[in-house]
């Protein structure tokens, strides 16, 4: 049996194994995934064929046993032209992903200040020291319906228009 194309798999493996990298978890959502910057790529392939129907070529003369199975072996480096991964795009994207970040803090920074179990909690550590500092004014709504309003001032300034249901629905005046 020839072992050739199983010592270049085990081969492969292990250089695999030993350049790999463990796979960390990251906040995807606040990256924009559309906007990769990739200047051109490596990959390496094995491939096997085996066909069904093989037809053997014996020639006698020359001793020679052909069968119409292919292996390969396919290292292929790309090189993209007219890359836009510039030093210019990649700050511009780094600046991005930081506005992201912010802008998430901004939001949650009032619950996590208000709220002293986060801050004791050992699992929200970072989350407290990026929000310690910041103080985010709290948004009173109002009473009663904004569209119940917005139609009694429409009413006042047309009192001549009948309306559907037409009757003031905030106080009487």
């Amino acid at each position: 049996m020839d072992y050739r194309f199983t010592a270049i798999l085990i081969l492969m493996l292990t250089m695999l194994a030993f350049f790999a990298e463990p796979a960390y978890p990251r906040n995807e959502y606040l990256n924009d995934g559309t906007n990769t910057c990739s200047t051109g790529d490596v990959s390496l392939s094995i491939e096997q064929r085996d066909y069904e129907n093989r037809y053997r070529h014996y020639d006698p003369t020359n001793n020679y046993n052909s069968p119409s199975d292919d292996r390969s072996l396919r290292l292929t480096w790309r090189k993209y032209l007219g890359s836009a991964c510039t030093k210019e795009f990649r700050e511009v994207q780094t600046e991005n992903v930081q506005l992201k970040q912010q802008l998430e803090l901004m939001k949650m920074c009032g619950k996590v200040n208000n709220n002293p179990t986060i801050q004791r909690n050992e699992n929200f550590k970072l989350l407290v020291s990026k929000c310690s500092g910041i103080i985010i004014p709290e948004n009173k709504k109002p009473d009663g319906s904004h569209w119940d309003d917005l139609k009694d001032n429409y009413k006042k300034e047309n009192p001549d228009i009948k309306l559907m249901g037409d009757k003031f629905i905030g106080p009487k005046q």
